[in-house]
C-alpha cells in the first residue's frame, strides 16, 4: 500500500510539473498576436476615440483636449450626415446589385461540371490580379460620352445620347458592384456547393420543384454564404475612399472621402476622428447583428 501510493504521490507530482510547462507555452504562443493587436489595432482605435472628443482652433491648429461633444452632434448634420447617408445608400444599392448577379452566377457555377466550374472560379478571381485603381481609372474611358458602356446604354435608350456617366453616382455603384462582386460570388459559391444533392432529390419526392425548391431549400442552406458575401462587400463599400476619388470625381462625397479630407486636407484631427469612430460604430452593429443571424441560421440548419 506504502510503495503504490508513493507512486501515485510522484505520479502526480510529475503530472502537476509538466503541466507548467504547457500552460506557459501557451501563453508564449498567445502574447505575441495578443500585443500585436492591442499596439496595432485598440490602441489605435482608443486614440480615435480619444480625439473624437477633443477640438481644433481654426486659428492656431492647435488641438485641445475639452472633453467635447461638439465633434459627435456636428457628424449628424449638414454635408457630414449627408455624405454619412449618402455612403449607406450607395453600398445598400450597391451590394443589392452584386447580390442580384452573384447569387445567379454562382448557382450556375454549381450546375457545370468540374473543369468547367474551375475556369469559371479563375475568370472570377482574375481580374484581382489587376491593380484596383487602374481597373476604376478604366470605367472613366467606358464610362464617358464615347465609351462602350454608355453606347450600348444608348442603343437600348436607356440614356440619353451623348450621355457623360463620369463623375456620378452611378458610376461609383458600377465602379463597386464590378470591384467587389467577385467578393459576392465566392462564398455563395461555396455554400451552394455544399448542399448535398440527396437533399435536391428528396425536396422533388416531396414535391418541391423549381421557385418552390429554390425559396425553402436552395436559399435557406445558403443564406451563411450569401450574408457573408454581404457583409465582405457592403463593409467596405461603406467606407470606400478610392471608387469615389476616382469616378466620383470630388462631385459626390462619401464618408470616407470626407474622414480624408478632415485629416489630410484640413487636419481637423477631431472632427474626422468622430465621423471615423461613428462609421466605426455603425459597421460594428452590423457585424454583430449578422454574425447572431449566421448562428441562428446554423442552430436551424
Amino acid at each position: 500500500m506504502s510503495a503504490s501510493g508513493n507512486t501515485r504521490s510522484r505520479l502526480q507530482t510529475k503530472t502537476s510539473q509538466a503541466r507548467v510547462p504547457r500552460r506557459f507555452r501557451g501563453w508564449a504562443l498567445a502574447t505575441p498576436p495578443m500585443l500585436f493587436t492591442l499596439i496595432f489595432f485598440i490602441a489605435p482605435l482608443a486614440l480615435l476615440v480619444l480625439y473624437s472628443f477633443g477640438q481644433m482652433d481654426i486659428l492656431t491648429f492647435q488641438i485641445s483636449f475639452g472633453w467635447t461633444t461638439e465633434n459627435w452632434r456636428t457628424v449628424f448634420t449638414g454635408i457630414y450626415a449627408s455624405a454619412l447617408l449618402r455612403s449607406v445608400v450607395l453600398s445598400v444599392v450597391s451590394t443589392a446589385l452584386c447580390v442580384l448577379i452573384g447569387f445567379p452566377a454562382a448557382l450556375g457555377m454549381t450546375r457545370m461540371p468540374a473543369r468547367m466550374q474551375n475556369i469559371l472560379l479563375l475568370a472570377v478571381i482574375v481580374p484581382y490580379w489587376i491593380s484596383f485603381v487602374v481597373r476604376n481609372y478604366a470605367w472613366l474611358t467606358l464610362l464617358g460620352p464615347d465609351g462602350m458602356v454608355t453606347r450600348c446604354l444608348e442603343a437600348v435608350h436607356v440614356v440619353d445620347v451623348g450621355k457623360d456617366l463620369r463623375y456620378t453616382s452611378t458610376a461609383i455603384v458600377i465602379g463597386m458592384v464590378s470591384s467587389y462582386l467577385p467578393l459576392m460570388i465566392l462564398p455563395i459559391y461555396v455554400a451552394l456547393e455544399r448542399i448535398d444533392p440527396a437533399v435536391l432529390d428528396a425536396a422533388a419526392d416531396l414535391g418541391l420543384h423549381g421557385v418552390h425548391a429554390f425559396r425553402r431549400v436552395v436559399l435557406p442552406l445558403s443564406a451563411p454564404g450569401l450574408i457573408a458575401g454581404v457583409l465582405l462587400v457592403g463593409v467596405p463599400a461603406t467606407g470606400e475612399y478610392t471608387i469615389p476619388a476616382i469616378l466620383g470625381g470630388g462631385k459626390t462625397l462619401m464618408v470616407g472621402n470626407v474622414i480624408r479630407d478632415k485629416f489630410l486636407g484640413v487636419g481637423d484631427f477631431p472632427l474626422g476622428s468622430a465621423l471615423a469612430a461613428t462609421l466605426m460604430a455603425l459597421l460594428i452593429v452590423v457585424l454583430v447583428a449578422s454574425r447572431k443571424r449566421i448562428r441562428q441560421l446554423e442552430d436551424v440548419l
